[in-house]
């Protein structure tokens, strides 16, 4: 399974004490990597490689829930992009060809 982020508004999540319970609850689920918390828009947001129904289910049981969104993580797009970078390192400067094109043409 593939990481993926859980946005979720925890409606009663208004101070730190229900939004220690939301973390608590959601850290207890196999497969969580990291958890995000914004008391002032009652954000959760869990990253892993977990089932967002998971999620839900174990946090209905502290708080009523509401699923905002359910996608890839954003961190997988950067590890690909990183690998792109040294194959372009390996290519030879414009310069380079250049002079590279003119030496056979003048040995004929």
């Amino acid at each position: 399974m593939a990481q993926q982020k859980v946005v979720l508004k925890v409606l009663t999540m208004t101070d730190d004490k229900t939004k220690q319970k939301a973390i608590e609850a959601a850290a207890d689920i196999h497969g969580v990597d990291s958890i995000a918390a914004n008391l002032q828009e009652q954000k959760l947001t869990v990253i892993g490689e977990m089932d967002a129904v998971a999620v839900v289910k174990k946090l209905k049981k502290v708080a009523p829930v509401d699923l905002l969104s359910v996608g890839p993580a954003k961190e997988e797009k950067k590890e690909e992009k990183k690998e792109e970078a040294p194959k372009k390192e390996d290519k030879k400067p414009a310069e380079e060809k250049k002079a590279e094109e003119k030496k056979p043409a003048e040995k004929k």
